[in-house]
């Protein structure tokens, strides 16, 4: 049956509601942070707020409220319930507990909300509170998948690169407390630590660490399964390349920026934009060998995320190399960088919930009727053509947002283009409006697909939770 991958091994699986909650939620964040964006990106709140700059790279309270709202609402609480439930099927092996992964998402939705919310109204002190939730829902998740890779040793290599993963996240969470901290209470001086300093290795760790790391162990993993192409002897060998040079540029970078060394910093920006480059040359390489009948859209939007990551790897190498230091090439090349990471890891997101929502929806509500009555493919569940809408809208509004930055690089060529002028705003503000209707297209998508197919009871608490949680003996067979 198209769409239904065959090689999983699901007996180990945890309840459905546990990545289904996470992604829901997930979709309101996305929801949220979109709307926020682009309300900065007309400048009704600017004044107030104090933002200098939209997108992943935003300074100013209302900025951090808005990346936290994208990065960690949306991003990162889809990571967490991708993870929760895919290493249990990767790996063989039971998840340590149910209750864990449902208390990571609580700690973390509610943390994000509060911390979010209180630097967009201006109370700052308040909202850091909050940050504190944050990082405990992110320990928990790392507590739980820790003891659930345990089991399932020897790791391979998209197991290492989620444990790596788990690892940058805990360390991202320790910095972002602290930097919570420090404005409610100011410990950062008390350190002798430098605050944009701290913030560069915070958002090095994050970004990189935990959520690049993540998601090319998962390409790894879903780029063969879903363009159902088989690996080169090439292709091993460059895995293992990057597997073993990625998290140094990553811990690297990360010191080097936490420290204001600067040919630390660019020693690990090099091995970091060298190991993305591989990924998405990788990347390219199934999807231009795909073998389905008939492009998906995670397979579409794969295709974008391999060459946003070869564009961005190539700026931000050469950015990094002269001036690795500096809020300005925080995420890569100056205003570019942030866009085109912002692709990668949009994309990435994007397209995989397109296939793991509908995969979850189709295993419970269909999967046991396969040979008994006709049921729908995975691709089925989803509507095919608001896909397709989506999925050129974000290309648009990505697009216009990426001209809107490099426009003042040809100022002297069309100068009613510059920075600040009015062709540059108007194409910000139709290039975020046209992005955000697109980013809204897929959530309600997704969230048709669920209801119609699902409906609410799937997002309920399920009765094969148990009570408890314990260990469960090493898998037999890997």
């Amino acid at each position: 049956m198209r769409g239904v991958p065959t090689d999983l091994t699901t007996s180990t699986r945890p309840p459905t509601t546990i990545p289904l909650r996470h992604f829901v939620a997930s979709l309101a964040f996305l929801a949220a942070g979109s709307a926020l964006a682009l309300v900065h990106i007309t400048g009704v709140a600017e004044g107030r707020s104090g933002l200098v700059k939209v997108g992943l790279g935003g300074f100013g309270p209302a900025g951090v409220a808005v990346a936290h709202l994208l990065l960690v609402g949306w991003v990162c609480l889809t990571i967490l319930g991708a993870v929760t439930q895919f290493v249990p099927v990767w790996s063989g092996v039971t998840l340590h507990s149910e209750r864990l992964a449902t208390l990571q998402l609580c700690l973390v939705a509610v943390g994000v909300t509060g911390f979010a919310g209180g630097l967009w109204l201006g109370r700052s002190a308040d909202g850091a509170l909050f940050a504190g939730l944050i990082a405990a829902g992110i320990g928990v998740f790392a507590y739980n998948l820790a003891r659930t890779l345990r089991r399932a040793r020897p790791l391979d290599v998209t197991e290492r690169h989620f444990a790596l993963g788990i690892g940058f996240l805990v360390l991202a969470a320790v910095l972002g407390g602290s930097l919570a901290a420090g404005y409610r209470w100011g410990i950062l001086a008390a350190l002798g630590l430098s605050r944009p300093a701290v913030i560069d290795a915070h958002v090095t760790l994050a970004l990189f660490g935990g959520v690049i790391t993540t998601v090319i162990g998962a390409l790894y993993q879903l780029g063969p399964m879903f363009s159902q192409t088989d690996a080169t002897p090439v292709e091993g060998r460059l895995a293992r390349f990057e597997t073993a040079t990625y998290p140094v540029g990553v811990t690297a970078l990360a010191a080097g920026r936490l420290i204001e060394i600067a040919p630390l910093a660019a020693a690990g920006g090099l091995l970091v934009t060298g190991g993305t480059a591989t990924a998405g040359g990788v990347l390219l390489r199934r999807v231009r060998d795909a073998t389905a009948a008939t492009a998906t859209p995670m397979l579409s939007r794969y295709a974008v995320v391999g060459v946003a990551l070869l564009a961005w790897s190539t700026t931000a190498a050469a950015t990094w190399f002269a001036r690795p230091l500096g809020s300005a090439v925080r995420i890569g090349a100056p205003g570019a960088g942030p866009i085109l990471l912002g692709a990668v890891v949009g994309f990435v997101v994007v397209g995989s919930v397109y296939h793991v929502v509908p995969f979850i929806v189709w295993l419970d509500r269909y999967a046991d009727r396969v040979g008994l009555e006709r049921v729908p493919a995975i691709d089925d569940l989803y509507d095919a053509r608001l896909a397709r809408v989506d999925l050129a809208a974000t290309l648009l509004g990505t697009g216009l947002l990426l001209a809107a930055t490099v426009a003042p690089e040809f100022a002297p060529l069309t100068p009613g283009v510059a920075a600040g002028g009015a062709d540059g705003r108007l194409l910000r503000v139709v290039g975020g409006g046209v992005a955000a209707a697109g980013a809204l297209l897929f959530a309600g998508n997704m969230v048709a697909t669920v209801s119609r197919h699902g409906g609410a009871a799937m997002l309920r608490e399920s009765d094969a939770e148990s009570a408890s949680s314990a260990e469960t003996p090493d898998a037999s067979e890997r």
